[in-house]
């Protein structure tokens, strides 16, 4: 089980396009990923479940993954929030 603080550093948070990025990158993974933020734990393959944390810019949120592919999966998202989920800023 791999987890890791990851910022939120787009400027619309975790929004509904962003939500579906990142549901959408990690669907590809055999590994379970959970998303903790603001006292929520929710499965971060679910854009429902994404959707419930309200993660604003600036906020931070707790990457958990756990399974055969848990590394590339964290290295996957970790790398798809640093690039702002690929919406211009």
């Amino acid at each position: 089980m791999l987890e890791r603080e990851i910022p939120v550093v787009n400027r619309l948070g975790l929004h509904a396009r962003a939500a579906a990025r990142l549901v959408q990158l990690l669907a590809g993974f055999q590994s379970r990923a959970t998303l903790i933020g603001g006292g929520r734990e929710v499965n971060a393959k679910s854009i429902m479940g994404v959707l419930l944390l309200a993660a604003g810019k600036g906020s931070t949120v707790r990457l958990r993954t756990e399974g055969p592919d848990e590394a590339e999966a964290m290295a996957a998202a970790e790398a798809l929030f640093a690039r702002r989920f690929d919406e211009a800023d």
